[in-house]
């Protein structure tokens, strides 16, 4: 099924400071065909939006949780949407 999503993503832990927003980015630029952004929030907690494949958004969202990322996650909350298509690329803000 190559139904499109968007993945909003708010992940706790130890996710500020350590790296994460870069190496998110990078992931989802591994992954290909994801759009979107990785987010410091004033709440020490990182959001992540997604845009693309829902296969491909999953694939995010899994390596978010497993803790192949750097510093400590200790929960992720998600929201799945449709597409807003507003991001020409996965971006740090």
């Amino acid at each position: 099924m190559n139904e499109e999503a968007r993945l909003v993503v708010w992940v706790r832990g130890q996710v500020q400071g350590v790296g994460f927003r870069w190496f998110t980015r990078a992931k989802a630029l591994e992954i290909g065909g994801l759009s979107g952004f990785a987010l410091n929030l004033d709440d020490g907690r990182v959001q992540v939006v997604a845009e693309g494949q829902r296969a491909d958004c999953q694939k995010l969202l899994d390596w978010l949780g497993e803790g192949d990322t750097p510093g400590r996650v200790d929960g992720v909350t998600e929201i799945w949407d449709t597409p807003r298509r507003g991001y020409d690329s996965f971006a740090i803000r």
